[in-house]
């Protein structure tokens, strides 16, 4: 996979097209990213401790990697992500302007 947690993204297709966001947590096994205030649902809690009043609450569920592309630091475009070799080492780089990413 070639986001990893921290990379800023935008999501190009389904309900929540447009939005942008950061990755929170990605799942390489399932080919799935968490980000905040995206792909969200909601579901209902019972009364508790942690939540006193119950009722509706609204969660981010994992969306597909195929679904988002990854934000190029430099124009704040989409762009896709390649890999050079730079000193030795193994690099992401943005494919459109052919910045390195961290």
């Amino acid at each position: 996979m070639k986001l990893k947690k921290g990379d800023h993204i935008i999501v190009i297709t389904g309900k929540d097209k447009g939005r942008e966001g950061t990755i929170e947590k990605v799942y390489f096994k399932q080919n799935k990213v968490l980000v905040p205030k995206v792909n969200l649902y909601k579901r209902h809690i019972k009364k508790s401790d942690a939540a006193p009043q119950g009722g509706l609450v609204e969660l981010p569920r994992p969306i597909d990697v195929s679904k988002v592309m990854l934000l190029s630091p430099k124009t704040k475009k989409p762009t896709r992500v390649g890999y050079k070799i730079n000193q030795g080492k193994k690099v992401r780089i943005a494919k459109s302007t052919g910045e390195i990413l961290s």
